[in-house]
C-alpha cells in the first residue's frame, strides 16, 4: 500500500499485490525503500535550490539543484540498479538517484516483472506530485505538501493564502489545511502588520507593541509576532523575514547554527545581564538565555504561522478594548434589550476593525513580496 498525509487524515491506495514467492523481509525492505525515496524526493521541495545563497559548484545550492535533477534519472535506476559486483557496489553521492538504486534493488531481489512497472508507476506519480506543488498546486496527491515545511514560497500559494486572510482576517481552517504553511506564514505577517497598525492607532501604541499589550487582555504569544512585527517596522518585508526565520529553524532542526557569531553575542549579553540583576542565579542565567529559533524546529512553519494569526488576534483584541465611539454613534445601538446592545456595538467595531484592516493591507499590497 501507499500513503500520505493530507493534514485532515491519510490517503491509502493498494500498490500492488505481491507475488506469493515474495519473503516477509524482502517485501518489508521495498517498502521501506520506497519510503525512503519519497522522503528525499519531497527533500527537493523543502529544500529548493532557490533558497540557497549560491548555485556555484560544490555550495549547498549547487547540491540541490543536482538532487533535482536526478527526478530524470529515477526511473532508470528503478529499472537498472547498481548491483553488487564481489564485495563491492557502486554508490551515488546523490541521494535522490541512490535512493532509487535501493528501491530498484529491492524490486530485482522480488524479481516480479509485473510487481516493477507498478511500482514504476506509482513513483512516477510521487515525482509528479512534487513538481505538482512546486507550481503551487496542492491539490490531490500534492496535497501532502501542507504537513511540509518551505525554505521559500510560492507566489500562487502566497496569493492563495491573502486571499484566504481577506476573507477573514483572524485566520480560517483552510489557511491551515490548504496552504503551503510557509506561503500563509507570509501572507500572515503582511496581515499582522496591517492589524497591529490598525489597532496601535485605537490603543495610541506604538504598532511593535501592539501584541505585547495585548496579552493583558488574553495570553498569546507575544515574541515571535512582535519579533516580526519590529522587523517589518525596520523595512524588511513579510517573505525576507518569515523565510528566514524558517530557514533558521530548519538549520536548527538539522543540528547546526544559522548564524554562530550573533548566538555567541546573545550568550554573552545574557551573562553580562544576569551578572548585573542577580549575581549567582543560575535560574535568571538559564532564563535569559537565547534560543537557537524561537520557532519550533520540527514543525518551523505551522508554528509561526499559529504564531502571526495569534498575532492579527491580539490586534483584534485591542482595538475592541480601546475603540472609542462618540454619543451620535452610540445611539444607533440604544433600545430596550442592553444585551442586545453590547452584541450589536461589539459586531459594528469587529466590522470596522475587519474593514479598516483590509484597506490597510490592499494599500500595501506592493509589499507582500
Amino acid at each position: 500500500m501507499s500513503t500520505w498525509d493530507t493534514g485532515v487524515g491519510c490517503v491509502a491506495s493498494t500498490l500492488a499485490d505481491l507475488p506469493k514467492s515474495a519473503e516477509r523481509d524482502a517485501a518489508i525492505g521495498l517498502a521501506f525503500c520506497l519510503t525512503g525515496l519519497s522522503r528525499q524526493v519531497w527533500r527537493t521541495y523543502t529544500h529548493p535550490a532557490s533558497a540557497a545563497d549560491s548555485l556555484e559548484p560544490n555550495t549547498e545550492g549547487w547540491r540541490r539543484q543536482g538532487e533535482r535533477e536526478a527526478f530524470a534519472e529515477v526511473v532508470t535506476s528503478l529499472r537498472n540498479p547498481n548491483l553488487p559486483h564481489g564485495d563491492h557496489i557502486v554508490q551515488s553521492y546523490i541521494l535522490v538517484e541512490e535512493a532509487a538504486h535501493r528501491v530498484g534493488r529491492a524490486l530485482h531481489v522480488l524479481a516480479d516483472q509485473a510487481l516493477t512497472d507498478r511500482v514504476v508507476a506509482e513513483v512516477e506519480d510521487e515525482l509528479a506530485a512534487v513538481e505538482q506543488a512546486e507550481r503551487g498546486d496542492l491539490t490531490g496527491r500534492a496535497k501532502q505538501a501542507v504537513l511540509l515545511t518551505r525554505a521559500d514560497v510560492s507566489p500562487v500559494q502566497v496569493s492563495a493564502a491573502n486571499d484566504l486572510l481577506r476573507q477573514h482576517p483572524l485566520g480560517s481552517t483552510g489557511l491551515l489545511q490548504d496552504v503551503d504553511p510557509t506561503a500563509a506564514a507570509v501572507a500572515a505577517a503582511h496581515w499582522l502588520q496591517a492589524a497591529a497598525e490598525v489597532a496601535s492607532e485605537a490603543a495610541d501604541c506604538h504598532p511593535t507593541q501592539v501584541v505585547l499589550e495585548a496579552d493583558n487582555i488574553e495570553a498569546l504569544a507575544v515574541e515571535t509576532p512582535t519579533l516580526v512585527l519590529e522587523r517589518l517596522d525596520a523595512g524588511e518585508t513579510p517573505r525576507g523575514v518569515v523565510t528566514d526565520l524558517i530557514k533558521t529553524a530548519m538549520t536548527a532542526a538539522e543540528g547546526r547554527l544559522a548564524d554562530p557569531d550573533a548566538l555567541v553575542h546573545q550568550i554573552e549579553e545574557a551573562k553580562q545581564k544576569a551578572q548585573r540583576f542577580g549575581p549567582g542565579d543560575e535560574e535568571l542565567l538559564a532564563g535569559l538565555m537565547p534560543r537557537v529559533t524561537p520557532l519550533d524546529p520540527m514543525r518551523p512553519a505551522h508554528d509561526l504561522l499559529e504564531d502571526l494569526l495569534d498575532g492579527i488576534r491580539g490586534s483584534w483584541l485591542l482595538y475592541r478594548e480601546c475603540a472609542e465611539y462618540d454619543d451620535d454613534d452610540l445611539e444607533d445601538f440604544t433600545d430596550d434589550e442592553p444585551e442586545d446592545n453590547d452584541e450589536d456595538l461589539d459586531d459594528h467595531i469587529d466590522t470596522a476593525f475587519f474593514e479598516a484592516v483590509r484597506t490597510e493591507a490592499t494599500e500595501h499590497q506592493g509589499q507582500l513580496l
